[in-house]
């Protein structure tokens, strides 16, 4: 056997015990894929994250694990090795810039400072792709444990994705962004009748009672994850969804919020400014804070 060390964070917040925690393996030798799974699933935490020197031209590559699958591509995992690496001096003090290789390709990543260190990470995501919609509300709607009331007429039930797809759902309060439950094999046949695979569901609404611009959850029972209490992937595309139809205008998505994990007492604070020109989206960036909480070691 042998021992790997890992840091334990909890990320898009500066509170311990706060936000959504992170394992980071930060020189995890020769695991097989079979291995890293199966310290995620031990980890228990949305998502556990091994970091491999880089192989195209990156700083890094990270490999994203949840409990049941690798991920091409997360937010959360991605700022929140950033402040892993920074505290591992990997990423010196000052640096402007930082590159990961991942599964969808380069990320970038623009660091912040003060005297104290690494005070705030951007990550920029692909450009979001606007997938298909579900059309049957009346059949949606129980499938997501809420009345066809609570949905929000104008708005679609869609799939967007920036680099991972995720099924957006607005409702109109945060009541019933709280009362949310997926029926998964109700939600697979509404899914395979508009021709989308199983997605994580992402619910939001604008009833917004403080500074941010949107109130949210996210469910993914297909990953293993039954609720996060961030989801720096889904917030990209949010970002995307809220500015391409009409929630806020070009000014207001260069500076929006989503507080998430609040149904879970982990709330969180993911930042998304999404940029564009002429209507056209040219650039999305999704950032926030992290904090250490814990260090420790698995044998295996």
């Amino acid at each position: 056997m042998s021992t790997i060390r890992y840091l334990h964070l909890d990320v898009f917040t500066s509170t311990p015990f706060e936000g959504n925690q992170l394992a980071v393996y930060p020189q995890p030798g020769a695991l097989t894929t079979d291995q890293m799974q199966k310290i995620a699933q031990e980890m228990a935490f949305s998502e556990t994250t091994f970091i491999y020197p880089p192989e195209k031209g990156g700083d890094v590559r990270m490999r994203i694990f949840t409990p049941g699958d690798e991920l091409p591509m997360a937010g959360h995992p991605t700022i929140g090795s950033t402040f892993a690496l920074a505290h591992e001096d990997v990423i010196e003090r000052g640096r402007e810039n930082f590159v990961f290789e991942l599964g969808v390709g380069p990320i970038p990543v623009s660091l912040e400072w003060n005297e104290h260190g690494l005070s705030f990470a951007w990550m920029t995501q692909p450009l979001p792709i606007f997938d298909k919609t579900i059309e049957d509300r009346a059949a949606v709607a129980p499938a997501v444990g809420v009345s066809v009331d609570d949905l929000v007429d104008r708005l679609p039930v869609q799939s967007v994705s920036c680099g991972v797809p995720f099924l957006f759902v607005p409702l109109r309060t945060r009541a019933a962004v709280d009362a949310a439950v997926i029926d998964r094999k109700v939600l697979a046949r509404c899914s395979t009748e508009a021709r989308l695979p199983e997605l994580p569901v992402f619910f939001f609404t604008s009833d917004a009672s403080g500074s941010e611009t949107v109130y949210s959850r996210m469910l993914a029972p297909g990953f293993g994850v039954g609720e996060d209490p961030a989801t720096g992937g889904a917030s990209g595309p949010l970002g995307s969804y809220l500015l391409h139809h009409g929630v806020v205008d070009a000014d207001k998505a260069r500076a929006m919020v989503s507080l998430q994990g609040v149904a879970m007492k982990r709330p969180s604070r993911v930042h998304i400014a999404i940029d564009s020109e002429a209507g056209r989206i040219t650039r999305v960036r999704v950032g926030g804070e992290s904090v250490l909480v814990g260090e420790g070691s698995l044998r295996v």
